[in-house]
């Protein structure tokens, strides 16, 4: 739920694997054409941990860093000399399991970021690796750590933002990875958003918001010493950001939409914010991934996803080692770490229709090394592959969707579950989805659609879903559910409406406001009240407060919208069943937000299942967990829309509690 400009695409990896385990087809078979689908694989192939994932490679190359289950199942850091075979459990996490990890720049020091239950107050953790001792960097209560910032030439430091003074604002303070000292570094004035360092570590750049109008402001400052002033301005409607300095701190690269629809790569004078040079932009999409040579400060590659992701090459010195990865197979590959000498660099490879592989890639010999698969037991399996299509709205809008259809039968009247993405402002995009293949190998086509305020398709699209919660938003859904009706793809008696966040908000809105349009739902986290979700959110969220008015409406000011959008005031129309899994500790959905709308439903005896988990927040982090959810989900979309179930059991260690 409101990813917006700080959430960045979905990661390469996003499913875990165990092993494949075929079952029978379950009961009530709908067609004999379901006897030609493949093996039934075990759910935990899709939810339980990868078997190693998130490689990192130390400053010196000499060294890997990996995240791999310990021998309790719990994701840890892990560590081994490039070449070997085995490597050494280097944290010692015994339940939630870590998931962002890196390398200090000292090389004798990892970090990572872990917070409790699910509440999103991250701590930054040091581990050494020569005697194992564990640090917190930023041992504060309540307190969230964000916009971790390292830089080679200081090497035993950290700029990091918190909101240790004010709940509400994040100042950046610089801190001593070998003592922990803790020093404030630059005080947030309580507006800025996020915070950049120039190329002598040196925090120049802020990216603010105005409580007044919504409008995002560039702010620059020559040095420590000097005043900040404001060097671009983007009103409301307009999108524009900060990538990096160049080299000689006194121009920068931007992200602007200013005088087209889509975002344009800019080199801009910091003096002035003139000179704006585009470096790189398509008429199609905004820009996407943006690689920066850390050293150099020269941005050698842009990545345009309209349908799939393409690259623009603007340094000639990578060319040849893009078209050498190029050469990994027909899918998408992306940069994720590099060693000091920009010699190695390891590199994510995703297929739709497989793991993700990580390679080793040599610059000067030119040659990719494999290093692991993540979910290996997904190679066993035959799975779907995910194609991009473009649906029109009824008002013309071009909605770029994506398409999971299951293996080994016709496409024609099949059960469809509808999986709509969070944020709202998020996309979906091309690639592996754990989700959509486990859903497609129980029988389902999978439709995933990019309706309009997604972001990635311009400001005219983004726009295009101001205040149109439950309204024109949804309407875009209710289009692609007919278009795939209309194209005989899915059975119209036999659709489901799926997703999280946002998404759980959508299942909701659309179970209440088309009520005959679904066969049922099932929300993760989802909002049922805008007004009450608004009054419970973070009070970091207070600096971008304005622009979610802008985007989502006056919802806690204007009564009569907020129950014209919220589904719990319309909760009499809904006449599906409906399952809702929700993380008790969620700082941005509420466990309210599903409690009330189940006390609603119980109250008009309308069957709905509520399942919370005690030691979770914005969704399942934990494997016990997941598999939990999805095995009720799967149980329950089995009897709803015919598809077929791996049979359900209690999930040991799961913190569920069925209310």
């Amino acid at each position: 739920m409101f990813a917006g400009r700080f959430a960045a695409r979905r990661s390469c990896a996003r499913a875990l694997a165990l092993g494949v385990l075929a079952y029978a087809a379950a009961s009530s078979p709908v067609t004999p054409a379901r006897a030609e689908l493949p093996a039934l694989v075990d759910r935990a192939v899709f939810f339980g941990n990868p078997v190693q994932a998130a490689a990192e490679i130390s400053p010196d190359g000499a060294m890997l860093s990996y995240l791999a289950p310990s021998a309790e199942g719990v994701l840890n850091v892990w560590v081994k000399k490039l070449g070997d075979t085995a490597g050494r459990m280097v944290t010692r996490d015994e339940k939630r399991g870590i998931r962002i990890h890196f390398w200090a720049e000292d090389g004798r020091h990892l970090l990572y970021l872990q917070d409790v239950d699910g509440n999103e107050n991250w701590h930054v953790y040091r581990v050494g690796l020569e005697d194992g001792v564990v640090k917190d960097l930023t041992p504060h209560e309540g307190v969230r750590a964000q916009g971790i910032m390292l830089d080679r030439q200081h090497p035993d430091q950290m700029l990091v933002g918190l909101n240790l003074r004010d709940k509400r604002v994040f100042d950046v303070y610089r801190v001593d990875l070998a003592t922990g000292e803790m020093k404030l570094d630059t005080q947030n004035p309580g507006d800025v958003l996020g915070w950049s360092a120039d190329p002598q570590f040196v925090i120049r750049a802020a990216l603010a918001s105005n409580p007044q109008d919504g409008s995002t402001i560039l702010r620059v400052r020559d040095a420590a010493n000097q005043p900040w002033r404001d060097l671009i301005t983007w009103p409301f409607g307009e999108n524009g950001s900060f990538v990096d300095f160049a080299a000689d701190g006194k121009s920068g690269y931007v992200v602007s939409s200013t005088g087209s629809d889509v975002t344009r790569l800019l080199r801009v004078d910091l003096a002035d914010g003139a000179g704006r040079d585009t470096l790189a932009w398509d008429p199609r999409c905004d820009v996407g991934q943006v690689v920066v040579q850390r050293d150099r400060h020269v941005v050698q590659a842009v990545g345009f996803d309209y349908l799939r992701n393409e690259w623009k090459i603007l340094d000639p010195s990578v060319k040849d080692d893009f078209a050498a990865l190029a050469q990994l197979g027909d899918g998408e590959f992306q940069i994720v770490s590099r060693d000091r000498s920009d010699r190695l660099w390891v590199v994510a490879f995703q297929v739709s229709d497989g793991p993700t592989s990580t390679y080793l890639y040599d610059r000067d010999k030119r040659r990719t090394e494999l290093l692991f698969v993540d979910r290996p037991a997904l190679q066993e399996a035959q799975l779907a592959t995910m194609e991009p299509v473009v649906i029109p709205s009824r008002d013309g809008l071009e909605l770029v969707s994506y398409l999971t259809k299951p293996v080994g039968i016709p496409a024609r009247t099949l059960p469809m579950v509808l999986l709509v993405h969070g944020g709202p402002w998020a996309r979906d995009g091309w690639g592996y989805d754990g989700m959509a293949q486990w859903l497609a190998n129980r029988g389902y086509a999978v439709l995933q659609v990019n309706f309009r305020a997604s972001t990635g398709f311009g400001k005219g699209f983004l726009n295009a879903g101001n205040r149109e919660w439950g309204q024109a938003m949804q309407n875009d859904l209710t289009d692609a559910v007919n278009w795939a009706v209309a194209q005989t793809i899915a059975d119209p008696k036999r659709v489901a409406i799926m997703g999280g966040s946002y998404g759980g908000y959508a299942t909701l809105a659309g179970l209440a406001f088309t009520p005959e349009l679904y066969a049922c739902g099932v929300d993760i986290v989802g909002p049922s009240n805008l007004k009450t979700l608004l009054e419970a959110t973070p009070p970091y969220w207070a600096t971008f407060r304005k622009t979610l008015y802008l985007r989502m409406g006056e919802v806690d000011r204007d009564s009569v919208f907020n129950r014209k959008v919220s589904p719990l005031f319309h909760v009499d129309q809904i006449v599906r069943p409906l399952l809702i899994g929700q993380g008790l500790n969620d700082p941005r959905v509420n466990v309210r937000e599903s409690d009330q709308i189940v006390a609603a439903m119980r109250a008009r005896k309308l069957p709905v299942e509520y399942v919370v988990y005690t030691d979770e927040g914005h969704g399942f982090a934990r494997p016990q967990n997941r598999l939990d959810f999805y095995g009720r989900a799967e149980e329950f979309l089995a009897k709803y829309l015919g598809g077929r179930a791996q049979p359900y059991a209690t999930v040991e260690g799961a913190a569920a509690e069925v209310r």
